[in-house]
């Protein structure tokens, strides 16, 4: 029960302090549209990924959460369109999202583009009272929660907002990057007498896209995502043989207050539309005296065949991107 006790203080200082912390993963340069709508279409066909993460491993309450998205381009009107879903349970809450993105794609030269995009969607939060503990409360009697507070509730309570996001997106056949926000318009998701404002977060990526020789290719890429009070950075390297079997590493944080993690990252492709990948997280913090890493799973569907009709981007795309 200690560990329960020691998750949901950290629960109350991320949820109730910052209103809104982004579902953490470690393969983020797998999962692009995401982070940023105007990502929608640019893996070039219809695209399904899905994200499963257990994160610190037998750590009562520990974040589990579960990504799905779908998105492809829309050649004829130089745009792409894409559904991104999330659910992420952390100790006593519980936030579901769900949004459609849509971007414009704008022909840079003769092989890059750069995209605009918005989103919009819905911000469920629950919260489950029966599961938070207080120094005051009455807990003598498993079938009563008394917290003995007015503002906590005993029981679940949920709560909806709409929310807003953009992004703009440079994509070229060796490097992108994109620049995204979410939570635009801070919408306040209240409960009866407790409300969370979901503040602003910004997301900037970057890749790269190096080939070492016919068969091997090199891909690094970062990760910065701020709130504007606490920022966190991911940087990661993937090595990809015969576009087939990829394998590597990424490192999240930048000083001794932010390092969190090192993952390691596998995978490889099924056939030509399927690809699955799995990271494993060492953990580096002092959550490593509770807790054994997490795991993270990625299934990718990728049709592969052009969609629709119309003009198609003037990009040569590289086969060997993830």
């Amino acid at each position: 029960m200690r560990q329960f006790f020691t998750l949901i203080a950290l629960v109350a200082s991320l949820s109730v302090a910052s209103g809104q912390q982004p579902a953490q993963y470690s393969m983020f340069m797998m999962n692009k549209l995401n982070w940023n709508p105007a990502y929608a279409g640019l893996d070039h066909s219809l695209s399904i990924t899905g994200i499963y993460r257990a994160q610190w491993d037998q750590l009562e309450g520990n974040p589990i959460t579960q990504n799905v998205n779908i998105h492809m381009p829309l050649y004829i009107f130089s745009s792409g369109v894409g559904i991104n879903l999330e659910n992420d349970e952390l100790g006593a809450e519980r936030r579901t999202s769900g949004s459609v993105a849509y971007n414009y794609q704008l022909p840079v030269g003769k092989k890059a583009l750069l995209t605009i995009g918005l989103e919009a969607g819905i911000a469920q939060r629950m919260l489950d009272g029966s599961k938070l503990r207080t120094p005051e409360g009455n807990y003598t009697d498993a079938t009563v929660i008394f917290h003995n507070d007015d503002v906590l509730p005993i029981s679940r309570v949920s709560a909806t907002a709409a929310t807003v996001g953009a992004g703009i997106y440079f994509y070229s056949e060796r490097f992108e990057a994109g620049l995204s926000a979410r939570h635009l318009n801070e919408p306040v998701v209240g409960f009866d007498v407790l409300s969370l404002q979901l503040a602003r977060a910004y997301f900037f990526t970057a890749g790269a896209h190096f080939n070492l020789g016919q068969s091997l290719s090199l891909h690094p890429s970062l990760m910065v995502r701020s709130d504007l009070a606490q920022t966190q950075t991911d940087i990661a390297a993937i090595l990809r043989y015969n576009d087939n079997i990829f394998g590597g590493a990424s490192f999240r944080g930048y000083n001794s207050d932010s390092i969190d993690a090192v993952a390691l990252i596998a995978g490889f492709k099924l056939n030509d539309k399927v690809t699955v990948a799995y990271a494993y997280d060492l953990t580096l913090s002092q959550l490593n005296q509770v807790s054994n890493g997490s795991h993270e799973l990625m299934l990718n569907y990728n049709l592969n065949k052009r969609i629709g009709t119309g003009r198609p981007p003037k990009v040569i795309y590289n086969p060997r991107t993830l």
